[in-house]
């Protein structure tokens, strides 16, 4: 897809499955970091991005279950979880970001799971 802008970002969606760690090492290797989903307009930009596609969104609970960190350290404060989530079924460390036409929200999945994913920076 390339980068798409939203200010003050630019925002890339991969289009091939990787597993939440080699994600966000591809991201890396762009200069950028998997997406912090910092309001709701950034959120509902990219769920439209996404369309009919789940991506890897740069949150986990991988240092401590149940308490949820952006890939910058920061807490989560504001959720956007699909109802019942998160709900760690089956070691669920890792967040996916449904697109706007299957499941608004995001859901906890195993890390392990391969995604597309959507890299962040700063324009």
């Amino acid at each position: 897809m390339g980068w798409i802008y939203l200010n003050p970002s630019i925002y890339y969606i991969s289009n091939e499955g990787k597993t939440w760690t080699e994600s966000r090492q591809d991201c890396r290797g762009r200069g950028a970091d998997l997406v912090i989903i910092n309001n709701e307009e950034e959120e509902e930009f990219i769920r439209k991005q996404l369309r009919n596609s789940d991506s890897w969104i740069g949150l986990s609970d991988r240092d401590k279950e149940g308490e949820w960190k952006w890939v910058d350290g920061t807490p989560l404060t504001d959720p956007y979880w699909v109802k019942g989530e998160p709900n760690d079924v089956g070691n669920e460390d890792c967040v996916k970001m449904f697109g706007i036409l299957i499941n608004n929200g995001w859901n906890d999945i195993p890390c392990s799971i391969s995604n597309i994913w959507i890299c962040e920076k700063s324009y």
